[in-house]
C-alpha cells in the first residue's frame, strides 16, 4: 500500500474512533510529516484522500479539521414481497449492459468488475507466464473433471477459513461461480419449477434461472438483515419450492452480511421444509471485517448447502476458475458438469494454486478489502453530496458495490440518454428482479482506483437525477 494511503487510514480510523471530534483542527502537515516520518507531499495526499470521503475538510489559511457531524443517507427500503411466481424478464437488458462494457472510453460504474491493476497480483501473473513455458503438451489434455488435485487442496484449506469442512475429493473445480451456480439450478430444478431467491438479486443468477425455465419466488431482503425469513416461510407454506437462492456474505447487490441468529433460522426453515439451499459465497472473502463470515455451509448438518464460489471477484474474472462444494449432489453435479462443460482449463487452476499455496492470497486480500472499504466511503460521500435529496445508500460490509435507491416514481432508465452522452454506464436497478422491480433504484460499483474522472462521473449521475427531478434543474443543465 502507498504510504500516503497508510497514514489515511490511520488519521481516518481516529476520526471515526472520535479521538478527534467534530470541529477539532487536526495535526498540520508538518507535525504529521515529523511524527511519522514522511514527507509533506504524503502527508497533503493523505489529507486530500480523507477530504474525498468526507472525513476532513480544508480551510484556507487554517489547516484541516473534523467537518461537523453529517446525517448519512438512509437505507434503501425493503422490497415488497411477491404474491406468487413469476417467469425471469427478458435478458436484453442484461446484454446491453455486457455490450456497454467492451467500449472504450467509458466510465464503468455499472459492472461488477475487481481492481485486476494492483501489485499484489503480480504473482499470480508470473505464475501463469511461467506454468505457460513448462507445463509442456500435458497442459493441452484433458484433465480430471473435478478439476486439479493441487488447487482443490488448497481450496480445502480456504474451506476452513470459511467455517465448514470439505475434502479436496468433495469439491468440484467449475468454469467460474456462473457454472457452478447453473450445475446447482439444473441438478435440483426442471423446467415449471419453483425457486426461492432472496431479492434483489445477482442478475446472471437470474438469467441462469430463465435459460432452465425456472419460476422464481422473490423473497424481500433487509439491507442489513438479508432475507425476510417470514416471507420465506410463507412462500414455502403455500408453494412448492424446490430450492432456495441466497448471497449471504457481502451480498451482491445490496452489501449485507446476514447476522448469525438469521442464518440458523434459514438453515431451520430449509431443513423443516427438506429444501436445498444454493449459496453464492464469491465475495465472502471481501467481507471487510477479520476474521472473514463463515460461509452458511458451516451450518449445514446434511448436506443440503451447495456452495458456490470462484475467484472472478477476489482475483480475476478471466481466469474463469470457480468451485462448488456440492454436498449431498456430489455425484449429480459431477455429471452435469461432464454433460456441461467437460474439465475446466488446467494452467489457470495450476497457476492459481501456486499463488495461494504461497501465501500470496491473504496478502492480497488485506489489500483489496482495504482498498474497497474506503473507496465504498469516498463513493457514498460523493452520492450523499451531489444526488437528489432522499436518495437512499446501501451500507455494505463487504465486496465493491452499492445499492442507491432513488424516489419510488423515478426511473433510472430514464437517465440513459444523458448518461450514454457522457460516457457513464450505470446497472439498472431492474436486471437484479425477476418481475423487472427495483427501477428507481441502481447498482454502482467502487472497485478500481478512483480518480477525477470517477467524481466527476458520480456527480454528472446525481445532477442528471436532480435534472429530472426538477425541470427546472433541467432546464440550467442544458444551458
Amino acid at each position: 500500500m502507498s504510504r500516503y494511503l497508510d497514514l489515511a487510514t490511520t488519521l481516518g480510523s481516529r476520526i471515526e474512533q472520535g479521538l478527534h471530534a467534530a470541529g477539532d483542527r487536526l495535526p498540520s502537515v508538518r507535525t504529521l510529516s515529523l511524527e511519522y516520518g514522511v514527507s509533506l507531499t504524503t502527508v497533503q495526499q493523505a489529507y486530500r484522500w480523507l477530504e474525498m470521503s468526507g472525513l476532513v475538510e480544508a480551510r484556507p489559511r487554517s489547516g484541516w479539521y473534523v467537518p461537523a457531524a453529517r446525517r448519512a443517507p438512509e437505507l434503501p427500503q425493503m422490497g415488497k414481497p411477491n404474491l406468487r411466481p413469476t417467469d425471469v424478464t427478458d435478458w436484453g437488458q442484461v446484454q446491453d449492459l455486457l455490450d456497454l462494457e467492451r467500449e472504450g472510453e467509458t466510465v464503468q460504474l455499472g459492472r461488477g468488475m475487481p481492481d485486476v491493476d494492483t501489485p499484489t497480483l503480480r504473482p499470480l501473473q508470473a505464475a501463469l507466464a511461467r506454468e505457460g513455458r513448462h507445463a509442456g503438451i500435458a497442459s493441452l489434455h484433458y484433465n480430471d473433471i473435478q478439476g486439479v488435485p493441487a488447487l482443490r487442496e488448497q481450496l480445502a484449506r480456504l474451506a476452513a477459513d470459511a467455517g465448514y469442512r470439505a475434502t479436496p475429493d468433495a469439491l468440484i473445480i467449475t468454469t467460474g461461480c456462473q457454472e457452478a451456480l447453473s450445475c446447482a439450478v439444473r441438478v435440483l430444478c426442471a423446467p415449471g419449477d419453483i425457486v426461492a431467491i432472496a431479492s434483489p438479486s445477482y442478475h446472471g443468477m437470474m438469467q441462469i434461472l430463465k435459460e432452465a425455465g425456472v419460476q422464481v419466488f422473490e423473497i424481500p431482503c433487509d439491507p442489513l438483515q438479508g432475507i425476510s425469513l417470514e416471507a420465506l416461510e410463507l412462500a414455502l407454506e403455500r408453494w412448492p419450492v424446490k430450492a432456495i437462492q441466497v448471497i449471504p456474505n457481502a451480498n451482491n447487490p445490496l452489501g449485507y452480511t446476514m447476522p448469525q441468529h438469521r442464518r440458523l433460522g434459514l438453515i431451520r426453515l430449509a431443513q423443516r421444509f427438506d429444501v436445498p439451499i444454493i449459496e453464492d459465497d464469491i465475495y465472502g472473502d471481501l467481507a471487510y471485517g477479520w476474521p472473514r463470515p463463515p460461509a452458511l455451509k458451516a451450518l449445514d448438518e446434511d448436506g443440503r448447502v451447495l456452495l458456490c464460489s470462484s475467484f472472478s471477484k477476489t482475483l480475476a474474472p478471466g481466469l474463469r476458475v470457480g468451485w462448488i462444494a456440492p454436498g449431498r449432489y456430489f455425484d449429480k453435479v459431477l455429471r452435469m458438469k461432464y454433460t456441461n462443460s467437460g474439465p475446466t482449463a488446467p494452467l489457470p487452476q495450476i497457476a492459481v494454486a501456486e499463488f495461494l499455496r504461497k501465501g500470496h492470497y491473504p496478502t492480497h486480500l488485506r489489500r483489496m478489502r482495504r482498498q474497497y472499504q474506503r473507496q465504498r466511503d469516498i463513493m457514498t460521500e460523493w452520492i450523499r453530496r451531489y444526488f437528489p435529496e432522499g436518495t437512499r445508500v446501501s451500507q455494505p460490509r463487504g465486496g465493491f458495490t452499492l445499492w442507491v435507491e432513488l424516489p419510488e416514481l423515478f426511473d433510472t432508465h430514464t437517465l440513459d440518454p444523458m448518461l450514454r452522452d457522457s460516457g457513464i454506464v450505470i446497472a439498472h436497478g431492474d436486471i437484479f428482479s425477476a418481475a423487472g422491480k427495483y427501477r428507481n433504484c441502481m447498482r454502482l460499483s467502487h472497485a478500481c482506483a478512483f480518480d477525477a474522472r470517477t467524481e466527476w462521473a458520480v456527480r454528472r449521475i446525481g445532477e442528471a437525477a436532480r435534472a429530472l427531478l426538477d425541470p427546472a434543474a433541467m432546464e440550467r443543465l442544458r444551458a
